[in-house]
């Protein structure tokens, strides 16, 4: 895939979104164990070796194959001031063939959050998406009292489309969902239902 023959770099007006590599396990360690509280409400459970560095080589090694393969796009945020870690984004489960979709995860750091960073990196992704990856559709989804990721996905143009009856295991037991998607060439206009 085109991705893999240059060097993946999506650069925003604060923040340039790259891949993870071996370099980034401090950072990455010391901005998730800080930021454990604000995190594992909304995320999957973690596992017992999360923050170790071999679990991070095994992430990267897998942002590695899956940029080669097209099957996502793991990025980390930097803060272009200071080249500090605020959080990460990532396009995983990319369809091809009639779907052209993929679906949108994301998370950030307890210092960096309701700073608009995240925003800018969901718009900057979901442009990539459409107009670099001819991709037709980004879903996204959330737990239901997550008003502010809820609230962030409507501000960047996603548009509620259901619920999800135990959609994945967050913080040890399996929750509902409700469903977000934002598409290439939306005509839906506001919807207010969810």
């Amino acid at each position: 895939m085109l991705l893999a023959k240059r060097k993946l770099r999506i650069e925003t007006e604060r923040m340039t979104l790259r891949p993870p590599t071996h370099s980034d396990f401090r950072p990455w360690a010391a901005l998730r164990s800080a930021s454990q509280d604000h995190l594992t409400p909304w995320e999957p459970g973690w596992a017992q070796d999360h923050l170790t560095r071999k679990a991070f080589t095994n992430r990267v090694y897998w942002a590695q194959r899956s940029v080669t393969s097209g099957t996502a796009l793991p990025l980390f945020l930097f803060r272009r001031t200071d080249g500090e870690l605020m959080g990460a984004i990532t396009l995983d489960n990319i369809r091809r063939g009639p779907a052209q979709a993929g679906t949108l995860g994301y998370w950030t750091g307890a210092p960096y959050a309701r700073q608009g960073y995240m925003k800018e990196a969901i718009l900057s992704v979901v442009h990539y998406a459409f107009t670099r990856l001819d991709l037709s559709r980004v879903e996204a989804a959330c737990l239901p009292e997550n008003v502010a990721s809820r609230g962030l996905l409507e501000s960047c143009g996603f548009k509620y489309e259901g619920v999800a009856q135990s959609y994945l295991q967050i913080d040890g037991r399996w929750r509902t969902h409700v469903l977000y998607a934002a598409l290439r060439m939306d005509r839906r206009g506001r919807t207010d239902a969810g």
